[in-house]
């Protein structure tokens, strides 16, 4: 007879995510030990979301490497209309469902699969993209001309980015403006807006 595999149990500490403002502020939700989960600190959070303040309601999310849900979640606790968590690890998936299904009445959806994957799918536009990809992967570039040409972006959609500092240069669409550009530690961070060719 097989050997029973533990089940993966949320750590303490570090092993979960706080929202920090909106209709479930101080919420935590827990987040699974996982390779390269990294979630965006709370000090990053607030300036992202103070740059998003005017832009957050009622639009349409887009949180491609969803990873702990740190961004999408805050998205849907700060009036976000509807976001899509995309995360290709099964068992991360299903730790971010647990979290969607204890946040009452949000406008939510897990999707277990890969961002490239997804971005090959056929594509409904939206207002607002998180990238914050595993580190040292070089998954944006290609990311990020998917997000352009396929269709997956509104004409004035936001886009936000989160990187090592490390990494080299990026080579994005050149319809999309930088607005805000900060570093913290070895994580850069910047808003772009799309505009129209």
């Amino acid at each position: 007879m097989a050997k029973a595999k533990p089940i993966k149990k949320a750590s303490t500490g570090s092993g979960q995510i706080r929202l920090i403002g909106g209709q479930w502020r101080g919420r935590k939700l827990p987040v699974l030990d996982s390779e390269g989960l990294r979630p965006t600190t709370d000090r990053i959070k607030e300036t992202l979301f103070n740059w998003l303040m005017f832009d957050i309601h009622h639009c349409r999310c887009l949180d491609l490497f969803a990873g702990s849900g740190s961004l999408g979640f805050e998205a849907l606790s700060r009036g976000a209309g509807e976001v899509i968590l995309v995360e290709k690890d099964a068992t991360v998936a299903q730790q971010l469902q647990r979290n969607l299904a204890s946040l009452p009445a949000a406008q939510g959806q897990i999707i277990n699969t890969d961002a490239i994957g997804f971005l090959q799918s056929p594509a409904t536009a939206f207002d607002l993209v998180f990238l914050d990809p595993p580190f040292h992967r070089e998954l944006l570039p290609n990311v990020c001309q998917l997000l352009e040409h396929n269709g997956w972006l509104n004409v004035d959609a936001k886009i936000y980015i989160e990187r090592e500092q490390a990494s080299e240069s990026l080579l994005l669409p050149s319809n999309w403006r930088l607005l805000k550009d900060k570093r913290a530690g070895q994580v850069n961070y910047q808003l772009y807006q799309r505009e129209s060719e």
